[in-house]
């Protein structure tokens, strides 16, 4: 890889394709499918975008953050594209890695709902598609949303994000999900969400109303930022 840059964010995406296969064992496929829709988002990101490059970074970095702490392609924890120019250098980067990885082939299944993780968030309690849309009104639900396809059922949108029997959704979820990159992945998003968490003493979602709104945007940005 040649495109990638000398700053950390260079560095870090020429670790992913040295340790490629390492890397797709240490996050499992589903994990590193959502790796693979992130890179495609920062590759296709207008290089004059600053803003939109850090939100793609940060999605990059968010998956990161899951590999073991001695894992050779481990993102240091300083890596934030909070610079100029010599750090929004990654999209040439991430092109070339991305064409990379989409050429090697692959060492496992590819990625399938019958995934433990997964099959745990589709036992959760969820509003079909239709039920969404009721829920907000007749209107198409909010892209922040979480929505996950189901092979079995059709799109599912996570019953935690609604009011209990009746409502829109929660604004406090929306501006979550928004930190969480909801709209890119899902599963990301609603795992976090479904999942216990040292810090909060529960699933987050268990808590919505019981912790205060910030407890869980503290949460979900230490998360993010890898605090």
């Amino acid at each position: 890889m040649n495109a990638s840059g000398d700053g950390p964010v260079g560095r870090t995406l020429r670790l992913i394709g040295e340790h490629r296969t390492a890397v797709r064992e240490a996050l499992g496929d589903q994990r590193y499918a959502s790796l693979l829709t992130r890179l495609e988002v920062l590759a296709t990101v207008a290089s004059d975008d600053g803003r939109a490059l850090r939100r793609a970074w940060q999605g990059v970095r968010q998956i990161l953050l899951e590999l073991p702490f001695d894992h050779p392609a481990r993102l240091p924890d300083s890596v934030r594209l909070v610079g100029t120019a010599p750090e929004l250098t990654g999209v040439a980067g991430a092109q070339e890695l991305l064409a990379l990885l989409l050429a090697t082939p692959d060492p496992a299944p590819a990625p399938s709902m019958s995934d433990g993780t997964s099959d745990d968030i589709l036992r959760a309690p969820a509003l079909s598609a239709d039920e969404a849309h009721a829920r907000c009104g007749g209107a198409a639900p909010p892209p922040e949303l979480i929505r996950l396809a189901d092979p079995q059922g059709g799109d599912r949108y996570p019953e935690f994000q609604f009011p209990t029997g009746c409502g829109t959704p929660y604004e406090i979820v929306l501006r979550i999900n928004r930190l969480l990159l909801a709209d890119i992945d899902p599963w990301g998003a609603a795992a976090w969400w479904l999942s216990g968490n040292t810090w909060l003493g529960g699933a987050p979602a268990a808590l919505l109303g019981r912790r205060p709104d910030q407890e869980l945007v503290v949460a979900a940005a230490a998360l993010v930022e890898g605090d």
